[in-house]
């Protein structure tokens, strides 16, 4: 598979610079092999009008899409019926839990028969799937009569829309290249909190690092045995690493690869990445689930709602999935926090850092129906849906300025303590701080492995050994790739 990939990037040529905003340049169809370069997203419109649109041009056919289960997908199945009746588009949807959901999708891509026409992905399994061609590039169709005047591509948030952008160079920076994806919505991890259960035991809101370790300690078993203080994930993937982990290894100042001589080399052992790591195995030992190694962000959140965790550090929405009027036990206890900084190593809230999750779809590249699958795709992306979703449907990050900018849009989170505050100023420092490389999965499974060995064994004597031989893991899986 590696041999494929990097004989896949070495044809890819570094292609033009897309911005949020500004060009008015009418996208060539093209392709992105050796020869072409992939052609430039257009923020025109088409010459087409609103009302002259058709939106029953694909009439008849029939599309399959496969989500993962998530509220982004329950609105989008909700609206299903009245998708086909403004199209004639059949749709045959599905979706299941997001442990099994990559697995059953990496079957079907990688199989190239089309079984899937859309489907669900974030930014950074969109470098694996776009390097493996099975994505279908989206300057194909924005800006054309295939658009719809309404939808407005420069609607969207320019640090949103920009994530699911690359060129399909390793190591270079997302936000230039082709459009892989369109987001659904995007999370910030920030901290969200029990405000009873803290004030019951004479606990503030924790700023710092050092006070979120303080406190999660010290709820420890705060209603008997299973409570604990924070809840955070463990599982054995990549999962575990890029929500409460990376936000706080950012902040910290510790990166995951840099480029030397033209390749890429693994910096998880460097003093920033140690001494973050280092925090992050005591906080967990001492402060979240007894089962820590079984949870993803599905039992964090139910812990959180049952009033079994005191704190969770993960997306926002999550915590804010359980506070909303008959979600949980505990709905309507919630506050919401920012990003811990380490004030020990120096770091001020100037510091914070979120990193960045961008639920997005995606068009199969094999796909034999992809105008229809397009017009899905707008569809569930527009303004007008999104405005919905967002305000009706708690799928609260909206990745539309528009929305976010709505009276209706912030009426909707109004009720919800700290959340706009801590969405608004955590989103400016948001990003994606891992760096696109096509084996992302692989090494951030390794990293998430050696976590839980620190956390669950004694198979390495410091955080420093088990770091030392995880970075030259690391440099093994990615040594075939050539950074230009």
């Amino acid at each position: 598979m590696k041999k494929v990939l990097a004989l896949m990037l070495a044809t890819v040529m570094a292609v033009c610079l897309l911005t949020g905003c500004g060009s008015t340049e009418t996208p060539a169809q093209g392709s992105s092999n050796s020869d072409t370069k992939s052609p430039a997203v257009t923020n025109s419109t088409s010459t087409t009008s609103s009302a002259d649109f058709d939106w029953k041009k694909f009439e008849g056919q029939e599309i399959t899409v496969l989500f993962s289960e998530h509220t982004y997908a329950d609105a989008v199945e909700e609206k299903l019926g009245e998708f086909t009746e403004k199209t004639g588009i059949k749709v045959n949807y599905s979706s299941m839990p997001e442990g099994n959901y990559f697995e059953k999708l990496n079957v079907e891509l990688s199989s190239h028969s089309g079984s899937i026409d859309v489907f669900m992905t974030g930014a950074y399994q969109s470098w694996e799937y776009a390097t493996a061609g099975n994505l279908e590039p989206l300057e194909k169709y924005i800006g054309t009569d295939l658009t719809s005047p309404d939808w407005k591509y420069d609607d969207f948030i320019p640090a949103v829309i920009d994530a699911l952008k690359w060129d399909l160079v390793p190591g270079h920076a997302v936000g230039s290249g082709s459009q892989w994806a369109l987001p659904m919505g995007w999370e910030v991890n920030i901290l969200t909190y029990n405000k009873r259960i803290l004030e019951a035991n004479g606990i503030k809101p924790p700023k710092t690092a050092e006070e979120l370790l303080e406190a999660a300690k010290a709820l420890k078993e705060f209603d008997g045995s299973g409570s604990y203080g924070l809840a955070v994930r463990g599982l054995p993937d990549w999962g575990t690493i890029h929500p409460a982990y990376m936000s706080m290894y950012s902040t910290w100042g510790a990166k995951d690869f840099e480029i030397e001589n033209g390749k890429l080399v693994s910096k998880v052992n460097s003093p920033e990445a140690v001494a973050m790591t280092e925090y992050w195995v005591d906080l967990v030992k001492n402060g979240s689930a007894p089962q820590w190694a079984t949870y993803g962000w599905e039992m964090c959140g139910a812990d959180l709602g049952a009033g079994k965790a005191a704190m969770m550090w993960d997306a926002d929405r999550g915590g804010y999935t359980q506070n909303t009027p008959g979600s949980s036990n505990e709905a309507g206890n919630m506050a919401f926090g920012m990003v811990p900084y380490p004030a020990s190593a120096g770091k001020t809230e100037a510091d914070m850092k979120s990193n960045l999750w961008v639920w997005s779809m995606a068009m199969n590249a094999d796909s034999s129906k992809k105008e229809a699958a397009w017009y899905f795709m707008q569809y569930f992306t527009s303004p007008e849906f999104m405005l919905w979703s967002g305000v009706e449907k708690a799928c609260t990050d909206t990745p539309r300025t528009s929305v976010l900018n709505s009276d209706a849009y912030k009426n909707s989170v109004a009720g919800a303590e700290g959340y706009y505050e801590a969405f608004s100023t955590i989103s400016k420092n948001a990003s994606i701080f891992f760096t696109a490389q096509p084996y992302f999965t692989e090494t951030t499974t390794e990293w998430a492995k050696t976590l839980q060995y620190l956390v669950t064994t004694d198979k390495y004597s410091s955080v420093q050994e088990a770091m030392d031989e995880l970075k030259a893991t690391m440099d093994e899986l990615v040594s075939d790739l050539e950074v230009e």
